[in-house]
């Protein structure tokens, strides 16, 4: 059974689907590999590392979906790629399900189409193949370095002959994996941090990581509705979110760096910084809307720009934080497919540990809790649920 590798065929996109270390862990398993020529030379991957992996080079995509039974991509596939596709061809990668246009065609082409966002992320054994927190962790790390390039005086605090520095006032919207990261980063870098977010649960958290909680108080009433819920679900009351926007109005007029990292999978991302905000905001002081490629969290942000606005604040709308990564981006994500590819076959390993290409068989179950959540086409359907 053959693997495919498909260059990311996305202008800013360095990342790379499988990496030549996952290569050799495929090729234990008891698959074949093939990979399109140059796929992986973004993330200093060269074709000769593949090679020695025990890859097959491709001279270009198309040659790669005509030999792979499962096909392999950073993102979705080009229209003139899934028109090639042959009934039973399984395609996995981040594909933006919600956002998809193309489901309906991948139904109609037979294929099984699996959406690495999809994974449910509270099963323990899908943990080493959630792709959302190996790329988030990364983009929060990376997040914060570039503020600190962004930010015209440096994030510790300095004692000089000259004077005293005071260490940069940083502010965290939105404390998922990406945030907790974000806020280790900035205290590592010496900066003091301060974090908010829907979940009353972050709290600890945030203070763990020696983060400062931006408390909203709340009625007994919400406080129960939120824990019972852990904040994904909840939908506060519109006295909790006027008093939400006070506080970190006040938060963010007193920053000098802001962090936004507020995502809803199938949606615009919510708006948490508005243009009321921004003008109460330093000269000088800086954004990163880590949502930038869903709308963004701040009102202005263009994604893949920095705008500057007429008071002097700078919103980085960044889009892909990840492929500035490409290298261990890669390296993650490759190990979450590998992951769930292993899931996918059904083997019988030799004494060695090693399985041979004729042994694998695919053992595709709907029902099953980890392919039944990440399959949105199947069997000529589509399986997403509209939200």
């Amino acid at each position: 059974m053959k693997i495919g590798v498909i260059s990311a065929d996305v202008a800013g996109e360095g990342r790379v689907a499988l990496t030549p270390d996952a290569v050799k862990k495929l090729r234990k398993l008891g698959f074949e590999v093939i990979i399109e020529s140059g796929a992986g030379q973004a993330a200093y991957y060269a074709d000769e590392l593949y090679q020695a992996a025990g890859a097959d080079i491709a001279n270009n995509s198309a040659e790669v979906v005509a030999q792979s039974q499962i096909i392999t991509v950073v993102h979705d596939l080009s229209a003139d790629l899934i028109d090639r596709l042959t009934e039973g061809q399984i395609v996995i990668g981040m594909l933006d399900p919600y956002r998809n246009a193309q489901l309906d065609t991948y139904a109609a082409k037979g294929a099984t189409v699996f959406a690495m966002e999809l994974l449910p992320r509270t099963l323990s054994r899908a943990q080493n193949m959630d792709v959302l927190s190996s790329q988030a962790n990364l983009a929060g790390y990376k997040a914060v370095l570039l503020a600190a390039n962004e930010y015209s005086r440096p994030f510790p605090m300095f004692m000089t002959s000259a004077g005293t520095v005071k260490p940069a006032k940083v502010v965290i919207l939105g404390v998922g994996v990406a945030g907790l990261q974000a806020i280790a980063t900035a205290k590592r870098l010496g900066a003091v941090v301060e974090a908010s977010d829907l979940r009353p649960s972050a709290k600890e958290q945030v203070e763990s990581l020696g983060g400062k909680w931006l408390d909203v108080p709340m009625s007994d009433e919400e406080a129960e509705k939120a824990k019972s819920t852990g904040g994904y679900a909840w939908t506060p009351s519109e006295q909790y979110m006027k008093d939400q926007a006070v506080v970190v109005d006040k938060a963010l007029s007193q920053a000098d760096i802001v962090i936004t990292t507020a995502q809803i999978p199938g949606r615009q991302a919510p708006r948490l910084v508005h243009k009321a905000t921004l003008e109460k905001m330093k000269a000088g002081s800086v954004l990163i809307d880590m949502a930038a490629s869903t709308g963004g969290n701040v009102e202005g942000t263009v994604a893949d720009e920095i705008v500057t606005t007429d008071s002097g604040v700078r919103i980085v709308g960044a889009a892909n934080i990840p492929s500035m990564l490409a290298a261990q981006s890669s390296d993650l994500y490759a190990n979450n497919l590998v992951n769930f590819i292993s899931t996918l076959v059904a083997t019988e390993a030799d004494v060695e540990g090693t399985v041979a290409a004729s042994e694998l068989a695919l053992n595709l179950d709907m029902d099953d809790e980890i392919q039944g959540a990440l399959a949105v086409t199947h069997e000529g359907q589509v399986r997403l649920a509209k939200r």
